[in-house]
């Protein structure tokens, strides 16, 4: 039987998501990490990422979340971030059409400013895309 640990993620709207999970992979600004119960204490920023959770019954689920910050405890795990979705929470044209967007300012951008911003949004909507089409098909994540 796995290990289980108490996960939490926190939003300024809501608490996303609450359970005792077996594992945790997100992207900090630094790469990838898997978090597994009794997981060295740390803290890190976190980049805007897919969310992968190993629930109790050994199913992976995957969201995606804003840049934030994660607390590694002894005995618990919190993310605080900016925003979380499911995959069926996303609008799928609407993140396309924010992806073109983006990838249209980021053309013509000569400002840091803009570079930045669209950048950012760029990023937040190839990962609702890459969230969407996994969600559609679990197997494949």
């Amino acid at each position: 039987m796995a290990v289980l640990f108490p996960f939490e993620v926190h939003t300024p709207l809501r608490l996303f998501f609450s359970d005792s999970v077996e594992a945790v992979i997100m992207t900090l600004m630094d790469g990838e990490i898997g978090i597994y119960a009794n997981h060295t204490p740390f803290i890190s920023p976190v980049s805007t990422c897919l969310l992968r959770i190993k629930d109790s019954n050994g199913k992976w689920r995957i969201a995606i979340v804003d840049e934030g910050l994660v607390e590694v405890k002894k005995r618990k795990t919190i993310l605080v971030s900016d925003s979380a979705e499911w995959p069926e929470e996303i609008n799928y044209e609407q993140a396309v059409e924010m992806k073109e967007r983006a990838e249209f300012v980021l053309a013509g951008a000569i400002h840091k400013y803009e570079i930045e911003t669209a950048t950012s949004f760029l990023k937040r909507a190839q990962m609702q895309i890459k969230a969407w089409e996994q969600g559609k098909n679990p197997q494949g994540s």
